[in-house]
């Protein structure tokens, strides 16, 4: 899997932590507050969104009175000492990592999460030393499955797609990565479970955890 790749790139949620779960119950708390039940397909309807457009397709959606900035730090505010307590890395993250860093092998994150709960997380886990670009779905045009997360942060890192390895966890993820022209390992998740299958299928390798996962 690591044959002539310089560049691997993370995305968070459910990848690189495991925090999937912690959103599906964010959502059913935030909409309650309004007495709306949460949709059974609302999280299916979200995938790859960026923290905006979710905050967007909420307010519109669900036709809720308070402005985008107000839902989003909201969401921030709910979801802060969770991602400080809460959330692990996913098995074998860590010593990914510095597996990869000792080969020199650069690193990045590419998520769809807001810049205030990445750099919580990352400072939690202590992950800031790995990595040398982290972006997020509103530096960016497009969210996922669009390609350009992705290509923003190959270029960011000044690395040919062709030698970077993207981790994902979703189908929106996964076909970003595919489309950004590189290769992408789908990472299993309780949260996508039942899309197992067709992760397997899109993406170039699977993986159920990190663990002797080393280049």
């Amino acid at each position: 899997m690591m044959e002539g790749i310089r560049t691997v790139i993370f995305d968070l949620d459910g990848s690189l932590v495991d925090s999937m779960w912690l959103w599906r119950a964010i959502d059913i708390e935030y909409l309650g507050r309004f007495g709306i039940p949460m949709p059974q397909d609302l999280q299916a309807n979200i995938e790859g969104m960026s923290f905006h457009e979710t905050a967007v397709y909420f307010k519109e959606f669900f036709s809720l009175p308070d402005p985008l900035e107000q839902i989003k730090a909201d969401w921030n505010r709910m979801a802060w000492d969770k991602y400080a307590e809460e959330v692990p890395l996913k098995p074998g993250a860590l010593e990914f990592l510095k597996a990869c860093r000792a080969e020199g092998i650069q690193l990045g994150i590419a998520t769809s999460n807001s810049r205030e709960l990445v750099e919580n997380i990352a400072r939690v886990h202590g992950l800031k030393e790995y990595f040398s670009c982290i972006m997020t779905g509103c530096d960016v045009e497009r969210g996922k499955p669009a390609p350009d997360i992705y290509l923003a942060v190959a270029g960011k890192l000044q690395a040919d797609p062709a030698q970077c390895l993207v981790f994902e966890d979703i189908l929106p993820g996964i076909q970003a990565g595919k489309s950004a022209g590189m290769r992408v390992c789908a990472v299993d998740d309780p949260y996508s479970y039942p899309q197992r299958e067709e992760k397997r299928a899109l993406a170039d390798y699977f993986i159920e955890d990190f663990y002797g996962l080393m280049p």
